[in-house]
C-alpha cells in the first residue's frame, strides 16, 4: 500500500516540478496547469476513494474468507472426533457422519468462489492502477510538450516583434 502511494505521488511530484520550472516563461499557461492541477486532484480523490472502498471491500472478503476457513477447520476436528465414535458405535451414526461430510463439502464449495472474488478484486485493482498510473504519465508528458510549445511560441513573437520594429524604423526613417 505504501508503495503504490509513493507510487502516485512520484507523477504528481515531477508534475508539480515541471509547473514550478516553467512557471516563469508562461504567463497563461499558469492558469491551465492551475486547472490542470485541480482536474488532477480530482481525479485523484476520486481514485483514492475508490481505491480506498477497495481495499475495505477486499478485507470484508478476506475476513469472510477467514472466518469461512477457521470455521471448516472446526468442523474437520469436529468430524475427527465423530468418526472415532462412529467406529465405536454401530451402523445408525453412519447417517450423520456422511451429513456431516457433505455440510462441509458444501462449504468447502462456498469457499472457492470467495477466493476467486478475491484474487479478481485484486487484479482488478492493479489493472486500474496500472490504468491511471500510464494516463497520470501521459499527461505529464503532454504538459511538458504544452510548456516547450509554448515557449516558442513566446520567442516566436519576440523575433516578430523585433522585426515589426525594425520594419517600422526602416519606414520611419524614409520619411
Amino acid at each position: 500500500m505504501m508503495q503504490i502511494e509513493q507510487q502516485q505521488q512520484q507523477p504528481q511530484q515531477q508534475q508539480n516540478q515541471l509547473m514550478v520550472q516553467n512557471s516563469g516563461s508562461l504567463s497563461f499557461s499558469s492558469h491551465l496547469s492551475k486547472e490542470d492541477e485541480e482536474i488532477s486532484k480530482s481525479a485523484l480523490s476520486t481514485f483514492r476513494a475508490k481505491e480506498e472502498e477497495i481495499e475495505k471491500k477486499k478485507m470484508e472478503v478476506r475476513e469472510k474468507v477467514q472466518l469461512q476457513l477457521g470455521r471448516v477447520e472446526e468442523e474437520t476436528k469436529r468430524l475427527a472426533v465423530i468418526r472415532e465414535e462412529l467406529e465405536a458405535l454401530a451402523d445408525p451414526m453412519r447417517k450423520e457422519v456422511a451429513q456431516v461430510r457433505k455440510k462441509i463439502d458444501a462449504v468447502n464449495k462456498e469457499l472457492k468462489p470467495l477466493g476467486n472474488t478475491c484474487q479478481k478484486k485484486e487484479r482488478e485493482y492493479k489493472e486500474a492502477l496500472d490504468a491511471f498510473n500510464e494516463k497520470n504519465k501521459e499527461k505529464v508528458q503532454l504538459i511538458t510538450k504544452l510548456m516547450e510549445v509554448s515557449q516558442l511560441v513566446s520567442e516566436s513573437e519576440k523575433l516578430r516583434m523585433k522585426k515589426l520594429e525594425e520594419l517600422s524604423k526602416n519606414v520611419d526613417s524614409i520619411h
